[in-house]
């Protein structure tokens, strides 16, 4: 099975995906004028860290804020813990350079698929109270593919349960090197606390993720800048190498295999890719409820999730990892374990339990973040109805089955299936970006050129919103 799962994963992970994905993220950058990745920073900076704690204005669910940080806990997880310790055991130093290059270039990527989210999206008013959007609303509401939109909805909501099984592997893994706890024990555990906090639905989540991500992140990234304050004199040695490696195979070394720079290219976009879920999708689901004047303003968030996710919260786990040279001393470890190890290393025991905690934490929340968007395929499927109701609380047990049961499955086979449904996640995404793009850019002038001009001349223009209740569409 894992062989099977491996060589479909490379097949779809080849050089072709690698220049669709990065391709598209340069040419969405071009076509917004680099707004998201180079220019305009202190704008995207001001309309999201600056207004975390404001309740947004215009037709929403939740605020742009809680929103964006239900999409974080889907990004701020284990991808940016064990995936990193992923990528550079299989693809060397070089990998980290490609990651920061998806990430950097997936700013664009991930504002399309905030703006068809609040584009399309629409309301729900006899089965809950709520403002939703997913790949099928899209699919259907956007490029009027019924029969796919249903389709799609069910394989969302039924495979999308097991690629959380990479989150509970590494909270058993994590938890037991670093405080000995059987694994049976800490999956009963997360299995209780995620199942009570998903039953409360989009508020009691958004509620608790908004006070949860920022504050988990925060702490985390300060104990990787003590590793890096404590080899100060090598950080300089570390980057040369991720530099280096990017564009040239890296020979073994200890035990290390050494690494292609393929590999480099394969594993970087691909972990960067399910660290900060630019493309695939996601950013349609968490942001369709999101209270704002404008989508482009919510996407916003585009910018914001990717940079605290790759840029900051990545980068300082791959740091960790080479500056305490683990990845070369213990080449039988991988995933989160390894980086459990590397704080171990730099801190002693203290550096093992703290990242423990922070691994099961992120794991927790990513786990509840990954159930809001396979919900939405739900809603979907069952439509704005009492079934939907029914079906909703039937599927929250089915959801948790995989993450309880299958904790420890081998941790390579894990990401291989996730690298493929990841990948069948982008081939869609980029058919909407494509099909939609004059959509797109036409809200994206609106706002730049019309909307946010007479905004800074004080007319006040209205709020540009969409949700259509769901029976419209019936």
């Amino acid at each position: 099975m894992f062989r099977i799962l491996t060589q479909i994963s490379n097949i779809l992970w080849g050089t072709p995906m690698t220049i669709v994905l990065i391709g598209t993220g340069i040419y969405l950058s071009i076509r917004f004028g680099f707004r998201y990745n180079f220019r305009k920073i202190k704008f995207h900076f001001q309309n999201t860290f600056g207004k975390m704690f404001q309740p947004g204005q215009g037709t929403g669910s939740v605020s742009g804020f809680a929103a964006a940080c239900t999409a974080m806990a889907n990004t701020i997880g284990v991808g940016n813990i064990g995936g990193v310790a992923s990528a550079l055991v299989s693809g060397g130093p070089g990998a980290i350079f490609w990651m920061w290059i998806s990430g950097l270039f997936g700013m664009s990527t991930k504002a399309c698929e905030i703006i068809l989210g609040q584009r399309y999206r629409v309301k729900y008013n006899k089965s809950m109270d709520e403002y939703m959007c997913d790949r099928s609303f899209v699919m259907r509401n956007a490029l009027g593919w019924k029969t796919g939109a249903v389709i799609l909805a069910f394989a969302c909501f039924i495979l999308g349960p097991w690629t959380c099984c990479v989150q509970t592997e590494a909270v058993t893994s994590s938890l037991k090197e670093g405080f000995q706890i059987p694994p049976i024990l800490s999956v009963s555990v997360l299995g209780i606390t995620c199942f009570l906090t998903i039953f409360g639905g989009l508020k009691r989540i958004s509620s608790i993720m908004e006070k949860v991500v920022p504050l988990m992140a925060l702490i985390y990234i300060l104990g990787g800048l003590g590793i890096l304050l404590m080899h100060i004199t090598i950080v300089p040695q570390a980057f040369l190498l991720i530099f280096k490696s990017a564009f040239t195979p890296m020979a073994g070394i200890g035990g290390f295999a050494g690494a292609t720079v393929r590999d480099a290219i394969r594993y970087g976009v691909a972990r960067g890719l399910y660290s900060n879920d630019a493309g695939t999708g996601y950013g349609i689901i968490a942001h369709a409820s999101a209270k704002t004047d404008h989508p482009v303003r919510q996407s916003s968030w585009g910018w914001g999730e990717v940079f605290l996710d790759t840029i900051v919260v990545c980068s300082v786990t791959a740091l960790s990892l080479i500056l305490t040279n683990v990845y070369i001393d213990y080449p039988n470890i991988s995933s989160a374990r390894l980086t459990t190890v590397a704080f171990k290393v730099a801190y002693g025991h203290m550096g093992g339990w703290f990242i423990s905690v922070a691994i099961a934490v992120f794991a927790w929340t990513t786990i509840i973040g990954m159930y809001y968007s396979c919900e939405k395929s739900v809603n979907y499927a069952f439509g704005d109805t009492k079934r939907n109701k029914l079906a909703t609380k039937i599927y929250m047990i089915y959801y948790m089955l995989p993450c309880v049961l299958f904790y420890n499955i081998q941790a390579d086979s894990l990401w291989a299936m996730t690298d493929i449904l990841s990948a069948i996640y982008i081939i869609i995404t980029l058919i909407f970006i494509y099909s939609k793009q004059k959509v797109i850019m036409d809200l994206f002038h609106d706002f730049w050129f019309r909307f946010i001009p007479e905004k800074e001349a004080g007319l006040n223009p209205e709020p540009v919103v969409f949700g259509k209740e769901e029976s419209e569409y019936e």
